[in-house]
């Protein structure tokens, strides 16, 4: 039995783990820590787990909570990790953090995007980027996981084939997302009122958003050159959900002959034909958020555009399980030689 801890356990991304770890038949979660309901029952948070979690919420000494467990999940704010980590406690249990600390490996590009100094930047080339599907060994191999975030999980997946591939020009990618309000975190902001969320959509962090440099660094490292691209975000009146839309102008070969819907479908197929996760749908279906409601999977398709010689991409998840909480547990699987899907095997909710 894997002995889990939780940090941040009572924002909207540990909510879900508690959820999808409650159900984990190889994991037993020893302790909630929360700075903000210290000695609260973590039912009397979330009502949900009312008959269901008898423990009562803890605060986030991690170097004394990390002698009761093997696993730490961190759900918590940019810096905070990266301020109390170590040596000592990596010694001991292995941690998966859910914040961008350890994502991107330049110090540097993280302190400027994200504007706060990195207090153990030493720790950043043993951290593994979370992403399964493309770093699945060396996972298996890490003691400290670098969870993706949300837009950048369903951006890189979505584009991936296309640059290890060389089917598009790096150059010329924009990508418009989408995302309910929960990618925001659960602490109480005025742009996140109902009367300021509903019936309403707005971009927002136009040409600056955090997760720029993360999409950019992992999808350079696919297509084995610099990638600069468009990043645009937008807000939608809804709960859960991830909803991407990439452009990009298609490479010719040698030839000058444009890549073909059957070539584009054969290189999706290559890499995700054998992954659990990834759904790659039938020609012309668009994915949709409804469709990946509370689940851990990412719903992907494309469409040529002969008249303008661009392909569009689009991918489709949702943002508190693949994009946060379920991705956390498939790293933790994998980390503890569980089977990958372990606790994650539901199919996605409807309506």
């Amino acid at each position: 039995m894997i002995r889990a801890g939780i940090i941040g356990a009572t924002g909207y991304a540990g909510g879900e783990l508690t959820r999808i770890l409650l159900g984990h038949k190889n994991v037993e979660i020893k302790w909630y820590g929360s700075k903000s309901y210290i000695d609260q029952k973590y039912a009397s948070v979330y009502r949900n787990m009312f008959c269901l979690v008898e423990d009562v919420c803890r605060d986030d000494h991690l170097q004394a909570l990390s002698d009761q467990v093997d696993v730490i999940f961190t759900a918590t704010p940019q810096g905070f990790l990266a301020s109390v980590l170590d040596e000592r406690i990596l010694s001991k249990v292995k941690v998966v953090d859910l914040s961008a600390d350890y994502r991107i490996k330049d110090v540097a590009v993280y302190e400027k995007w994200y504007g706060i100094e990195h207090k153990s930047p030493q720790l950043i080339d043993g951290a593994v980027y979370g992403l399964c599907e493309i770093n699945r060994e060396a996972i298996k191999r890490a003691r400290l996981v670098a969870n993706p975030g949300c837009y950048p999980t369903c951006s890189i997946l979505s584009l991936y084939p296309l640059l290890k591939e060389g089917l598009i020009d790096p150059s010329t990618i924009i990508i418009d997302a989408k995302s309910g309000t929960s990618g925001a975190g659960r602490s109480a902001k005025t742009a996140n009122l109902f009367c300021e969320v509903n019936e309403n959509i707005k971009a927002y962090s136009v040409t600056g958003h955090r997760h720029t440099p993360e999409i950019e660094e992992q999808l350079s490292y696919a297509a084995k050159q610099p990638v600069l691209l468009n990043f645009t975000p937008h807000l939608v009146p809804m709960n859960r959900g991830i909803l991407v839309t990439a452009y990009a102008s298609l490479k010719p070969d040698a030839t000058s002959a444009l890549p073909t819907s059957e070539q584009v479908r054969a290189a999706y197929e290559r890499y995700y034909k054998e992954e659990t996760f990834v759904r790659v749908l039938e020609p012309g279906i668009c994915p949709e958020t409804k469709w990946v409601e509370g689940s851990n999977y990412v719903d992907v398709n494309f469409q040529i555009d002969p008249r303008t010689k661009r392909i569009v991409v689009m991918g489709a998840m949702d943002n508190l399980v693949k994009g946060a909480a379920g991705q956390a547990v498939q790293n933790m699987n994998l980390m503890f030689g569980q089977k990958e899907d372990e606790g994650l095997r539901w199919a996605p909710l409807f309506p």
